[in-house]
């Protein structure tokens, strides 16, 4: 288990360490871990093989532990030095009697416990009697007193200590700031659009004026070749009487 902690700590300091899973290494009791864990606020011991908690560190602020698979029967005193404790699984040990938890009647804390695959389950009114010794406990085996199955998010919030809601309130300045931003953007879009609104009737009343002028000249060189063709009564007898002045 030793050399086990030593790879698990990957060259952190231990008070930095907050998590720390032993699973699987084999050790009958505790052996490398140590007071200088005192932020670590869950850990994992399954199936190492403990026969005894003998060697338990301090761990003042441990919220989470994991015992489950193990040979345990009793020594759980041994566990004060960790007050918060909150949830503590001690499913498929050797626990035979109920009375081998009273120590962790001190437990305020404690609120989620397993105890499954152990003899002390077959006691008669067991889960009763657990509730009664440990008033503070919420699920028992995964259950409530009333039998309602622990939902995933409550056993989190236990273990976290969330139970609080976080408040979903926005902060007035920011929103105000927030709502001007949008109003800019808005005022800045609507400039443009009417920025190239304005080209493009600009763009329609020049092409429009071409079109006119064009009109305007194909009219006058129309007027102009009228004028020119059309022939009056008055200029006729002028032409007659140049041509007879011409032929005395």
């Amino acid at each position: 288990m030793e050399k086990r902690v030593e790879l698990e700590k990957r060259g952190k300091n231990p008070a930095e360490i907050k998590e720390l899973i032993l699973d699987n290494c084999r050790s009958t009791n505790i052996v490398g871990l140590s007071d200088e864990f005192e932020n670590l606020e869950s850990l994992s011991l399954i199936n190492v093989g403990l026969t005894s908690l003998k060697g338990f560190p301090r761990l003042p602020n441990l919220k989470k532990l994991e015992l489950s698979d193990n040979r345990l029967s009793g020594g759980f005193d041994i566990l004060e030095t960790s007050p918060k404790l909150a949830y503590l699984n001690l499913s498929g040990n050797r626990i035979k009697d109920i009375e081998s938890l009273e120590p962790l009647k001190p437990f305020k804390n404690l609120r989620n416990l397993d105890l499954f695959n152990n003899e002390a389950t077959s006691t008669e009114n067991y889960r009763e009697k657990i509730f009664k010794m440990l008033p503070n406990l919420k699920y028992l085996d995964g259950f409530d007193a009333e039998d309602h199955e622990v939902e995933e998010s409550d056993g989190e919030e236990e273990v976290n200590g969330n139970g609080e809601e976080e408040s979903n309130d926005e902060d007035p300045e920011s929103s105000a700031e927030e709502e001007e931003d949008e109003l800019d953007d808005s005022v800045d879009l609507g400039v443009v659009y009417s920025e190239n609104l304005d080209d493009l009737s600009d763009e329609g009343d020049y092409e429009g004026g071409e079109e006119d002028d064009e009109d305007e000249e194909i009219v006058e060189d129309e007027e102009d070749d009228e004028d020119a063709h059309v022939v009056t009564p008055n200029d006729k007898g002028k032409k007659r009487k140049r041509e007879d002045g011409e032929e005395n």
